[in-house]
């Protein structure tokens, strides 16, 4: 087949144009078009009132060679002269191609004998992608999940956010699913991706009950009410294919043997035996960085940012972003991006956008509070709402935690989650303050245009106070800067929430080039906990080519014994 790339056609062009599109660019007849997929399809807002499509078509032709040699990276190049026209390439050579091979190649098969089945602990997009790799491999693993099945979990969370009531173990952050199952569903990332492991994982949900447009639209989401029943459905096949999976199982311990991964200790004191176990725990799980930083595993700190969640009308947004095309049914509600450099060296910019959705409260210890945001399919709520956040490093954890530790910036999100938590009346609920009184310096006393979303509530207050005050400075430089981006933005009844301090793991367990720890044989660092991944597909691609590492080693182990 051959793929087409840059087709551009008006937002409500008719299906036949497609058609004709693909006879234009091929010059060809219609009898030489046996038929044609759409590979992607983006949109191009740049001219207001003026949006386009522009597509990746992959297409069936019989004249497949001579289509490939007139008009794809090998065509003649234009010859210098007066008379050059005549002899130039197509002004579409080059966005012709060969259709790119996108299917997933497994590594390996496992041995008939197998005498320890690999663990993977977490069962987030990571851990997730890694079991079912491992079990389509042959390997059939044991799967560790310190929360509980998805549905089981969503009770929990809704517990937090209706009743006021915190589960440690089963929240926004834990459980199967991980945090992602409580986000906007976003599958696209910036990740190179040269071997279409990014395919594989949208192939995957596509089978577990995705819309199959995931496979095509240029910005994929799903949301949380799709993602539950997906997730049920990959660990259906998981066990069908003889992996198992453990919810309630936390583990407590490791055990090393001589710079070697022997095995895991559970919370009930239960020991596992394994030679190769992928920790893919997420970026929430404290309590085990803290046991493998005391058991010598080599971790080192990590940048990471802070910062409020931001709410507006999603009809501002929209008329932003697309003028009087808004609120068309391809486009769905808009989305933004935006970046401020400040004078104080400081970079400030939007994380994990959520169009048409809320913020959530997303804590996973006592006496803290934690937004996140997140959207359903439809993002049909009436706020959009995004993390502003403040890029910070590792010399700015000092102030919580002297002592060099790879742990200090655990310290720096504790205490502003703890003061978010008494800012917000010690009930769960999250400090929050109109944007204009923010940026005037005072406390909000009465709610204006934008009601906030947060539950179980939001407590009207001074956000100075909930952050450093080089990211108050900072987050006060950037939002009128963003104004002139997006006219409204800085609108006086815009909301900001407190406090987004889970951006990414502050910490990175380190691995080599073959998937071990620096230090310590047989264990995997994965997905984001270990700094390796951001959302959802990053996460499951750092699965895959995590599982792909342990098969290996595996079969490399199966080989030196024979």
């Amino acid at each position: 087949m051959l793929r087409l790339t840059d087709l551009r056609l008006p937002l409500d062009h008719p299906a036949s144009a497609l058609t004709d599109a693909i006879l234009a660019r091929l010059g060809i007849a219609a009898a030489d078009l046996t038929g044609y997929t759409i590979a992607k399809r983006s949109y191009d807002a740049r001219k207001r009132g003026g949006i386009v499509l522009i597509y990746s078509l992959d297409v069936d032709t019989p004249r497949e060679a001579e289509l490939l040699q007139r008009l794809g990276p090998a065509a003649p190049a234009p010859k210098a002269g007066k008379n050059s026209g005549k002899n130039a390439a197509p002004a579409d050579a080059g966005k012709v191609l060969p259709t790119p091979d996108t299917e997933y190649k497994f590594v390996a098969r496992a041995p008939a004998a197998l005498p320890l089945r690999p663990i993977v602990i977490g069962m987030g997009p990571c851990g997730l992608f890694a079991g079912l790799i491992l079990a389509q491999m042959g390997f059939k693993p044991i799967i560790l999940e310190r929360g509980k099945a998805v549905r089981e979990r969503t009770v929990d969370t809704f517990g937090l956010w209706r009743k006021r009531v915190l589960n440690p173990e089963s929240n926004v952050q834990f459980g199967e699913g991980g945090a992602g199952t409580f986000s906007d569903g976003k599958l696209y990332s910036q990740i190179s991706d040269k071997l279409h492991h990014g395919r594989k994982v949208l192939t995957e949900f596509v089978l577990a009950g995705a819309p199959e447009e995931i496979l095509y639209v240029s910005k994929p989401h799903i949301g949380t009410f799709r993602l539950v029943s997906m997730v049920e459905n990959m660990r259906a096949t998981i066990e069908s294919l003889g992996g198992e999976i453990r919810f309630s199982q936390r583990v407590e311990d490791v055990l090393i043997e001589d710079g070697q991964l022997r095995g895991v200790t559970l919370a009930d004191g239960a020991q596992l035996r394994a030679d190769h176990v992928v920790f893919a725990v997420g970026h929430s799980a404290r309590d085990t960085f803290k046991m493998l930083h005391e058991r010598g595993v080599f971790m080192e700190a990590k940048p990471f940012s802070i910062g409020f969640r931001i709410e507006h009308p999603q009809s501002l947004i929209d008329a932003a972003r697309f003028g009087p095309q808004a609120g068309h049914e391809i486009l769905g509600a808009a989305d933004y991006k935006l970046v401020h450099h400040c004078r104080n060296g400081r970079s400030v910019y939007s994380f994990c956008m959520c169009p048409g959705g809320t913020v959530v409260a997303a804590a996973s210890e006592p006496g803290r509070v934690v937004t996140n945001g997140m959207s359903q399919y439809s993002r049909n709520e009436r706020n959009a709402n995004a993390a502003i956040v403040v890029g910070i490093t590792p010399d700015d954890f000092k102030p919580y935690d002297d002592s060099g530790s790879p742990l200090a910036g655990i310290a720096l999100q504790r205490h502003w989650e703890a003061q978010a938590f008494a800012l917000g009346g010690g009930e769960y609920e999250a400090p929050g303050q109109r944007v204009g009184d923010f940026l005037a310096g005072r406390a909000s006393t009465a709610l204006g245009a934008v009601q906030p979303s947060y539950t179980p509530g939001v407590r009207l207050s001074d956000l100075s106070a909930s952050l450093p005050d080089y990211a108050i400075a900072a987050i006060r430089e950037a939002l009128p800067a963003f104004d002139k981006q997006i006219k409204g933005f800085a609108m006086a009844d815009a909301m900001l929430t407190g406090v987004e301090t889970r951006t990414s793991s502050p910490l990175r367990i380190t691995r080599g080039a073959d998937g071990h720890s620096l230090n310590t044989r047989g264990l995997f660092p994965a997905g984001e906990g270990a700094g390796y991944a951001g959302g959802i597909l990053s996460a499951a691609v750092d699965g895959i080519k995590t599982a792909e590492a342990v098969a290996m080693s595996i079969m490399a182990g199966a080989v030196r014994s024979a």
